[in-house]
């Protein structure tokens, strides 16, 4: 799901009638798709009141792991952030420090032709998914898809299921917090032919989103019906 300019406003609103600091993560600032354009918190009168904003590199250059970004929007909670920084490490290795300059002096064809890439992965991926019989229309924005499990199903039980069947391994929504319960998580980040083998993989075994679990329904329908009696001593 991508936030929008009411759901963020609701953010703020709230924040500020309980004096909380909001931090808001927009690492896939850039990684956006038809035409579509994340909103920054900060585009909410009054966000810079409550508001912090993280930005990334990782997922815009590919520059996973180097550990470097900016942050902008409230003073105090930038200031609270660098006291914070200070006392962790000594700052970032000065050779990645000019590895982000390059990066920023790159145009924007560049960044769109890295955008693109991962736009017709999520094509491939939705298109056969579609195939399989998942309800799921293309994502918008991130280097993610989430897809929900089939129904009788756990988020666990399934990506068990994919691994012992197809030997793919992806992470479980619920390992993402409670809400993510009911759906598994897909990276966009390999290459095409891994996407096509893995989605072929899933049709051989016989995996689709109709897919009944095994046993389930006759566990379910004996426990229904199971009686317990205990004899008194």
């Amino acid at each position: 799901a991508t936030a929008n300019l009411d759901f963020f406003q609701e953010l703020v609103n709230f924040c500020r009638h309980y004096d909380i600091l909001l931090c808001h993560d927009h690492a896939y600032s850039e990684m956006a798709y038809e035409g579509y354009k994340p909103p920054s918190i900060l585009q909410i009168p009054g966000a810079k009141d409550v508001a912090i904003e993280f930005h990334s590199l990782s997922k815009s250059y590919n520059m996973t792991g180097w550990r470097i970004g900016f942050v902008v929007g409230n003073s105090l909670g930038i200031k609270g952030l660098s006291q914070v920084k200070s006392n962790v490490d000594s700052g970032v290795f000065k050779a990645i420090q000019k590895a982000a300059i390059a990066a920023f002096s790159t145009t924007e064809e560049e960044l769109q032709s890295l955008v693109a890439v991962y736009q017709k992965r999520r094509d491939i991926l939705i298109e056969g998914l579609q195939s399989l019989g998942w309800p799921i229309k293309p994502n918008l924005a991130s280097l993610y898809v989430w897809v929900p499990v089939p129904k009788n199903y756990t988020s666990q039980e399934f990506v068990n299921l994919l691994l012992d069947k197809c030997g793919i391994i992806v992470p479980p929504g619920n390992g993402y917090g409670a809400s993510g319960e009911g759906f598994f998580r897909i990276a966009l980040t390999v290459e095409e032919e891994r996407i096509y083998a893995a989605l072929k993989r899933m049709k051989d075994a016989g995996i689709s989103y109709q897919l009944k679990q095994e046993g389930r329904g006759k566990r379910e329908e004996g426990r229904g019906r199971k009686v317990i009696k205990q004899e008194k001593t």
